[in-house]
């Protein structure tokens, strides 16, 4: 009698915990590039702005060091197969006018200008892959590139989680000083840019 008490029990018990949520399952389906992203977090473990030659196309820093933006050249090489080295280094040399000069450049330079997050944000919507800034959670999906403002005036970009804060929030992936990392700050700073690349 105590043995078939025991198994209804536990069968209820643990019909009662597969009904309940866990993070797990309230993650959204993952993709290339947020799965690239996330394979930096652990590996590149500090935020490091120097300038630093690069071979070309292709080059990167070590992967213990970079910077916001290498999280996204990271992904999207692995995730995409987009190489932004080249691509924003072709597009500036073909359009320099288009881009920021806040840097007094002359010419392009290949080993630094797709690491600027202005640059970024011209290429992203010169290939038209802007989207609207809002505050709606629903609206940014696995794999999306943010850009904001971190205070006092540095531009800064993060790729969108599949995963999700308690309140729906989706979790971002990004270096903002402390190495690759995930964490709940979608909307912590003032938003300037959404893009989706295709």
């Amino acid at each position: 009698m105590r043995s078939i008490l025991t198994v209804v029990l536990l069968g209820f018990v643990s019909c009662g915990q597969a009904q309940e949520k866990t993070p797990g399952e309230r993650d959204a389906p993952t993709n290339s590039l947020v799965e690239a992203a996330r394979a930096q977090v652990g590996k590149t473990t500090t935020y490091d702005p120097g300038y630093v030659a690069l071979k070309y196309p292709g080059g990167d820093l070590p992967i213990e060091k970079g910077v916001c933006s290498d999280v996204v050249i990271r992904a999207l090489r692995t995730g995409k197969n987009l190489d932004l080295q080249k691509l924003v280094h072709e597009d500036m040399k073909a359009h320099f006018s288009k881009y920021p000069t806040i840097w007094g450049l002359k010419r392009t330079d290949r080993n630094i200008d797709h690491r600027r997050v202005p640059n970024l944000k011209t290429f992203f919507k010169r290939k038209g892959y802007s989207l609207p800034v809002t505050k709606k959670k629903g609206d940014y999906l696995p794999g999306d590139l943010v850009t904001c403002t971190v205070p006092p005036n540095l531009p800064h970009i993060m790729v969108v989680s599949n995963r999700k804060s308690d309140q729906g929030v989706p979790l971002v992936i990004h270096n903002i000083g402390r190495g690759a990392g995930e964490e709940d700050a979608l909307f912590t700073y003032p938003m300037t840019g959404h893009y989706r690349v295709k």
